[in-house]
């Protein structure tokens, strides 16, 4: 039951992972938890249900502190996939400058 009323609450407000792809270009991730791996081919994060990688060519990541992310660069594949249990964290690098 609890569970239930937790989807509720994040469409509600808002708290659900969106995804806006801007040709192959350019992704704005709303609602992203923590970056996992970044390169400028490679990229991984968390978000609450979802793991999202983007593979690709000069790949960027900028705006990191409104809890959403936007990348830059030539993208050329997106997966998602989807995590149990919602906010597992992982001890993996972060994306530095």
């Amino acid at each position: 039951m609890f569970g239930k009323i937790n989807e509720k609450v994040k469409e509600t407000f808002f708290l659900e992972t969106g995804l806006h792809i801007a040709g192959n270009r350019e992704i704005v991730i709303e609602n992203c938890d923590r970056i996992e791996e970044c390169s400028d081919v490679f990229m991984s994060f968390l978000s609450d249900n979802l793991l999202v990688q983007i593979w690709g060519n000069n790949l960027r990541a900028f705006d990191f502190k409104t809890s959403g992310l936007i990348i830059r660069g030539r993208i050329s594949q997106i997966e998602l996939i989807e995590r149990r249990g919602g906010h597992e964290k992982s001890d993996s690098g972060k994306c530095e400058d």
